[in-house]
């Protein structure tokens, strides 16, 4: 019995050893520190790449660059002064998670307080939850420390606001309602009653004719942003201010882990950005780290995610991009032309990669 658990225990050993050796052989030769982020947001990029090349943690890096983007409000879609909802009001939505504890921190619909990265990064820490909204996530952020409360919208985003209320709040995400007046109240259609029982169809007639149209590049930018650092520990964040003209209350994808973003550092991590609404609905980037612990190359698993989606939704916008954990990464899309940025030991600066639209065979 003792020569077995002495077996067992110089096993172990030699495994843990295995396992450091080839981690610190991909340091040696340069693999990592990585940054891998959605769109040309280099600044932010650059800003991650310093903050994990002086040996700071994954985690550390992935707030320094989502909090560079906030800061410059990334395409207006990052970060406080965009996106105005119905009201004329910006919120904040992001969300961090650590790929080696499966940790998440989120924030969603949060108002008043622009560092949403960092309020992520403080649920996660401080508290046993995953998500807080709305102002209550305001008042637990301000609690917490983070400056506020302080008014998001900005001379640009007020006067794009103006400018759609004087086209009779066009176009919106509202759907089978009537309004009272060009802008609201809105109300159901008099065909429809909220008693009466529905009949559900396998073709939904009209699905993608309401979507389509409010995401593109300029409109709705989510930054997900992918670290590996020096030990090859892998974490993942985002930070949008969501969907233009957005219903007062939405969240879209950006606070959802699975959906916008997701990492283990025992496989790699995927990032999304496009239409929200549709893409949480499939969970892509769990569906691309899944695919990969399955054996997928990050190209395949990436396409694989996206023409699930299109299968269904053959109108919608969205990318995602795929890292393994040894530093391959891959990117796909759909009815955009998308762009994500990387940042490695073999690079000068940061490289900017562009993945054209699947050509859909179905």
């Amino acid at each position: 019995m003792a020569n077995n658990s002495h077996k067992v225990a110089v096993a172990l050993i030699l495994l843990v050893s295995l396992v450091i050796s080839t981690i610190g052989d991909e340091v040696r030769h340069g693999k990592f520190p990585l940054v891998v982020s959605t769109w040309p947001f280099l600044e932010a990029v650059r800003a991650a790449w310093e903050t994990v090349e002086s040996g700071l943690s994954a985690i550390d890096a992935v707030v320094e660059g989502c909090s560079a983007c906030e800061q410059l409000r990334c395409d207006g879609t990052v970060g406080p002064g965009g996106s105005p909802d119905e009201n004329g009001e910006t919120t904040i939505d992001a969300m961090i998670m650590n790929g080696v504890t499966m940790e998440v921190g989120a924030v969603a619909a949060m108002r008043y307080v622009s560092d949403g990265i960092k309020a992520a990064r403080l649920v996660m820490q401080h508290t046993e939850h995953t998500l807080l909204v709305g102002e209550q996530a305001s008042i637990f952020a301000i609690s917490m420390g983070l400056p506020g409360p302080t008014n998001l919208s900005s001379e640009e985003s007020i006067e794009k606001w103006i400018n759609w209320k004087k086209n009779r709040c066009q176009p919106n995400f509202r759907k089978n309602v009537l309004p009272v007046n060009d802008c609201g109240p809105y109300h159901l259609k008099s065909s429809s009653n909220l008693g009466e029982k529905v009949c559900l169809n396998n073709v939904r007639v009209g699905l993608d004719e309401s979507s389509s149209y409010h995401f593109g590049l300029h409109n709705h930018d989510t930054i997900a942003m992918a670290v590996i650092d020096k030990t090859g520990l892998i974490a993942i964040g985002t930070s949008t201010n969501g969907a233009t003209f957005k219903i007062p209350g939405r969240v879209g994808d950006g606070p959802i882990a699975g959906s916008s973003a997701y990492a283990d550092t025992e496989v790699g991590a995927c990032g999304a950005s496009g239409d929200g609404d549709i893409m949480m609905r499939f969970l892509p980037c769990y569906q691309v780290v899944e695919s990969m612990r399955l054996g997928m190359e990050p190209k395949l698993a990436a396409v694989d995610a996206i023409a699930r989606i299109a299968r269904k939704y053959p109108d919608f916008v969205g990318g995602v991009f795929a890292v393994d954990k040894n530093g391959t990464h891959a990117g796909a899309c759909h009815g955009w032309t998308f762009q994500y940025s990387v940042r490695s030991p073999h690079m000068a600066d940061v490289v900017v990669y562009t993945v054209k639209p699947q050509i859909s065979t179905a």
